[in-house]
C-alpha cells in the first residue's frame, strides 16, 4: 500500500512515515498541498493520505477540498494531522472530505489505531 505524508515539518514527516512503514505501507512525501496534488497525479496507486492543516502555498483543508472535487480520488482515504484541536475546525475538516482527524501531539500507537479504523488493509 502507498501512502503519502504531507507537512511542511520534515521532522513530523519522518515520524509519521516511519510509523507507516513499520505497518508495512510505502511512503511518498510531499511538504504543502500543491506538491501533493502533484504526487497523487504522479503516483495515481495511493491509497491513504496524512495532511497537515498549516502550511505554506496550499494548506491542508484546501488540499482535502480539492481532492474530493475529483472522482478518481473517491477512494482515497485522508486523514488530517494537525494541531488544530477546536471541535468546529475537525467538523470543517469532516465536511470537506476527511474520513479520519488525528490532533497533534499524537502518539504512535493512537495514528495506528486511527489508521486501522479505515480499514485500509481490507478485512
Amino acid at each position: 500500500m502507498r501512502t503519502l505524508v504531507i507537512d511542511d515539518s520534515r521532522v513530523v514527516r519522518v515520524i509519521i512515515g516511519n510509523i507507516l512503514r513499520e505497518m508495512g505501507m510505502e511512503v511518498v512525501e510531499a511538504a504543502n498541498g500543491l506538491e501533493g496534488l502533484d504526487q497523487l497525479r504522479n503516483c495515481p496507486d495511493i491509497d491513504l493520505v496524512l495532511v497537515d492543516w498549516n502550511m505554506p502555498e496550499m494548506d491542508g483543508l484546501e488540499f482535502i477540498r480539492t481532492v474530493r472535487t475529483q472522482s478518481i480520488y473517491d477512494a482515497v482515504r485522508l486523514v488530517m494531522v494537525t494541531s488544530e484541536t477546536e471541535s468546529e475546525q475537525v467538523m470543517r475538516a469532516f465536511n470537506a472530505g476527511a474520513n479520519e482527524y488525528v490532533m497533534k501531539p499524537f502518539t504512535k500507537d493512537v495514528l495506528v489505531a486511527k489508521i486501522n479504523l479505515l480499514n485500509v488493509f481490507g478485512d
